[in-house]
């Protein structure tokens, strides 16, 4: 079998803009541009996108009669390969990996794997799905090209909560009976999705549509395991947004259109923490100017509100993400009427979708963000691409923005980390030297002692949970206080193991998120009722965020869950 590719590691000079902000231009030869990116386990930023390579070839002595012949002989000497940049806190680089592949391919998106690793999607060029699973220093754990007989294409892998991941894209019908993929009924293009295990192993692929052409564009995935789906369906110059529901196991629930006048483009769809949905979507005006619309749904594809934001140029969020109060960011461009000039464009919501700030970036040029994730400390990354004066060959730009829009400055972030960690392991030196806590150096506390994790199916809180964390978080708060100017967020996360005797998966699940988010509202309620200082209180109240986490997180010994270590409490402390 021929091996599928080999990653080899790549130095390229990163030219800082801007004196010392966070907005890094990664400059190659060719074209180039990022399309995913995501926070590491340690808190490097991990993205994907593609580099344009030329293979240099030798001199020929060959005398070529026509021009054909000579592209023949040339095919395959240059052309897109997938590109996976790491950077740390201080924006250095750790890792440059890309792909060296017979075929020409883009990278779409990248996703953590529970043991801070990598999943990375994307396509050949001429039509072939590509998942590659890497280790955290980027050795190649899985390689697999999958799809129909047709082309196909990947827009987007979205994470699931059994560790697994979801490729989104779309296929073109082959109307071949003997065709396992063929369904009676589909048209020009389909929506394409295809369900992978934690382990990379493909556990279903499905087709779903119209007789239209219809492009799946990305995918959330709800509390209770369905996905919601966004695709399009497009018919001459219409195009109608696709929102489908369909089980863990791939069968369609409903499909539905999102019947409007005038022209709709969709961008993203994100699972909201209230248990509705939050589409990114555009729609043309009366002097067709692209202009963005914010839907939110429910389950049953009930619309709850529309949000749009008129402006002078065309615009579009190509993705959205919430924090954990309600808040929306979302990221992509913002071109004049010429499009001549395009610039980078974020913009944040209130959790009622009202826009709080506007923000444009970027230069004379094309400028665009395509992807972002939210930091653990609030803060954000935007990568995309970017062409600086000098040239029209686009390069790879990532961006740190603070909460306010404004790009953040470009600082040895783990010189503080580090600095509050050992801090706070000396402070709780007691607790740590008996092993009731641990303390990671990403500033999650977990508590460890038998004696403070959960029973089974149990959330109400035993004396000897009540007696320590009465103690432990006047101790907590006071540290945090002292030490307030650093701390962004504090998060109370409740866990639980997988097990749920006598159920489905659907409802095992939505069992397991109700008992970890009990566990968390009674430690919550723990720290309020512990006689704290008021003012203690009342700065607590403005970041602290409670998350049902289920058995997302599970603690493994050798790759085997550990589930009475899984049942517990564990905090979160986020800095600036």
């Amino acid at each position: 079998m021929i091996k599928l590719f080999s990653l080899i590691t790549l130095y390229f000079s990163i030219t800082l803009y801007a004196n010392n902000l966070y907005s890094i231009v990664i400059e190659e030869p060719f074209e180039s541009a990022l399309f995913g990116v995501t926070q590491d386990h340690d808190g490097d930023i991990s993205t994907i996108g593609f580099s344009t390579i030329n293979k240099q070839t030798q001199t020929s002595s060959i005398k070529y009669t026509n021009a054909f012949d000579f592209l023949k002989d040339r095919a395959g000497a240059d052309g897109k390969q997938l590109h996976l940049i790491k950077l740390d806190n201080s924006g250095t680089t750790t890792l440059n990996l890309t792909t060296v592949l017979a075929r020409f391919n883009r990278g779409v998106s990248v996703v953590k794997t529970p043991s801070n690793g990598y999943f990375l999607g994307g396509y050949t060029l001429d039509g072939e799905l590509l998942i590659i699973k890497l280790s955290a220093d980027g050795k190649v754990l899985l390689e697999r090209q999958f799809g129909t007989k047709k082309f196909d294409k990947m827009n987007k892998l979205v994470p699931l909560k059994d560790g697994g991941i979801l490729a989104v894209g779309s296929s073109i019908t082959s109307r071949d009976q003997h065709d396992p993929m063929f369904e009676q009924g589909l048209g020009l293009n389909d929506i394409y999705i295809t369900r992978f295990s934690r382990s990379g192993e493909k556990l279903w692929s499905k087709k779903y549509g119209t007789l239209d052409d219809d492009r799946g564009i990305d995918a959330a995935e709800a509390f209770d395991g369905t996905i919601l789906i966004l695709a399009t369906a497009s018919k001459g110059k219409n195009k109608t947004p696709i929102l489908m529901r369909v089980s863990e196991d791939g069968d369609k629930i409903w499909l539905k259109n999102y019947i409007k006048k005038g022209v709709f483009n969709v961008y993203g769809i994100i699972s909201l923490r209230d248990g509705n949905f939050l589409v990114s979507a555009t729609q043309y005006d009366k002097n067709h100017k692209e202009q963005i619309r914010l839907i939110k749904f429910d389950l049953q594809n009930n619309i709850l509100a529309e949000q749009d934001i008129n402006t002078n140029y065309n615009s579009a969020l190509n993705e959205i993400r919430e924090y954990s109060n309600g808040t929306i960011i979302g990221v992509g461009y913002s071109t004049d009427t010429h499009y001549v000039n395009t610039d980078a464009l974020a913009i944040m919501f209130s959790p009622e979708l009202h826009p709080i700030w506007k923000r444009q970036y970027g230069g004379k040029n094309r400028d665009e963000f395509h992807a972002l994730t939210i930091l653990r400390n609030g803060q954000v990354v935007a990568v995309g691409e970017t062409t600086n004066n000098a040239s029209q060959v686009r390069n790879m730009w990532i961006v740190k923005l603070n909460n306010d829009g404004s790009i953040a400055l470009k600082t040895d972030n783990k010189t503080t980390d580090d600095s509050f960690y050992k801090a706070l392991r000396t402070y709780f030196q007691k607790e740590l030297t008996t092993k009731q806590i641990l303390i990671e150096k990403d500033l999650r506390i977990k508590l460890n002692s038998d004696a403070l994790l959960f029973k089974v199916g149990v959330s109400k809180l035993t004396s000897v949970q009540k007696r320590f964390l009465k103690e432990f978080s006047k101790k907590l708060m006071s540290f945090m206080y002292q030490h307030k100017s650093q701390i962004n967020g504090f998060e109370i996360n409740g866990f639980t193991s997988s097990e749920w005797k006598n159920t489905n998966y659907s409802k095992g699940y939505l069992n397991n998120a109700e008992l970890s988010s009990k566990r968390a509202l009674n430690v919550l309620a723990c720290f309020y009722n512990s006689k704290q200082k008021q003012s203690h209180q009342k700065w607590l109240s403005t970041l602290t965020s409670s998350n049902a986490n289920a058995y997302a997180q599970q603690i493994k010994q050798k790759d085997i869950e550990d589930k009475k270590a899984s049942r517990r409490v564990a905090f979160q402390i986020n800095l600036n």
